[in-house]
């Protein structure tokens, strides 16, 4: 093969990587929105969920809330100064958001609640599946997750100070570059090129120089205003997903390759998943009692996508294993060709992967 074909293939092999949707295409996306109904669905159906220590600090959150919103709204009668703050704190810099994600490095509560989540998922799919086989069926998520050494936060630190100082710097910084961005859109002649070329930057990484060509292409006709909620609806629904997954991720060890893995491979369904949540989410006060079901359906989604946790006591090197073996989504095609009543199908084709005696001594925790 001469240098000039090799050239050639090269080239089409990175033009196919760059216009490469299978990780973000839209049935997976779909899915995802739809796994929003399903798993909120499943969560409201646990009738411990209300009792949740969760829900009574929303009820003072929503009580401050109106608070707020009433102070605020009384000094400010001018419409346009109204509008322009609302676009700033709602959108630019994710205000709402940014205090209920917050709450989960205040409290335990979040946490517990994807817990007691999981024990009800797990409880609920034992149920449903009574009368088949025990050995064809998958091993439980709750029991060995529960057991696993908990570590606050995306950091994977064992300080809870150490993790809200991570978490507060990572979203100022986050606010700083959107501010930015978007003080910049209002240069003269420059400012119209701004927005859709930050879209560009970060839809290309996304999803891949297609995709992103089109939103770039696009957004330099769409108002300032709409462009802006397009791009920070994208970044918070993946800074929301990501939140919602810390407790799966605090007590599973990834390493930042790997776990940068997970999220692409998985990518259309939890951007559908977010969106959808995030959209509940906005709705006036009683976003916060919203985003305890969304936690809550984490843990559904969790069963969806990932495989049963190994037992604590596994040996390092399994558990190490585990951890990269979930990079790829192994059953992912099967699931997105489910139809939506029989999500629950997936039992997994392979025989129990650990030891008997754990898996009897999980189920009779449960």
């Amino acid at each position: 093969m001469s240098k000039l074909d090799k050239l050639d293939k090269l080239d089409k092999k990175d033009l196919k990587k760059a216009f490469d949707l299978s990780h973000f295409d839209l049935n997976a996306v779909i899915r995802g929105a739809q796994l929003t109904l399903v798993g909120a669905h499943r969560a409201l159906q646990n009738p411990a969920i209300f009792t949740n220590d969760h829900y009574r600090q929303a009820a003072i959150a929503v009580g401050a809330g109106i608070a707020i919103r009433l102070a605020i709204a009384v000094p400010l009668r001018g419409d346009t100064l109204v509008n322009g703050l609302d676009l700033v704190a709602n959108h630019v810099l994710q205000v709402p958001l940014f205090l209920m994600t917050l709450m989960r490095y205040m409290t335990p509560t979040l946490d517990n609640l994807f817990m007691d989540s999981l024990r009800w998922v797990d409880m609920t799919y034992v149920h449903k599946h009574k009368h088949e086989n025990p050995d064809t069926l998958r091993d439980m998520y709750y029991p060995n997750l529960s057991k696993l050494k908990h570590l606050d936060g995306n950091t994977q630190s064992g300080s809870t100070a150490e993790a809200v100082t991570m978490f507060i710097w990572k979203f100022a910084r986050k606010a700083i570059i959107s501010l930015v961005v978007f003080a910049l859109s209002y240069v003269p002649y420059i400012g119209r090129l701004v927005l859709p070329a930050a879209s560009f930057y970060t839809f290309n990484k996304a999803v891949g120089l297609g995709p992103a060509a089109v939103i770039f292409g696009t957004g330099i006709f769409l108002p300032k205003r709409y462009l802006v909620i397009f791009l920070q609806t994208y970044f918070a629904s993946r800074s929301l997903v990501r939140e919602l997954l810390e407790p799966y991720f605090a007590r599973i060890y990834f390493t930042k390759e790997q776990k940068r893995n997970w999220f692409r491979s998985r990518e259309g369904l939890l951007f559908g998943f977010g969106i959808g949540f995030y959209t509940l989410l906005r709705v006036p006060l009683l976003g916060v009692l919203i985003y305890g079901i969304a936690e809550a359906s984490t843990a559904y989604l969790i069963t969806k996508i990932t495989d049963p946790p190994p037992a604590p006591n596994a040996p390092r090197s399994e558990i190490q294993e585990f951890a990269a073996s979930q990079q790829v989504w192994k059953n992912k095609h099967e699931f997105l060709n489910l139809p939506l009543a029989n999500l629950d199908a997936i039992h997994g084709d392979e025989p129990p992967s650990y030891d008997e005696s754990v898996k009897q001594g999980s189920k009779k925790e449960l």
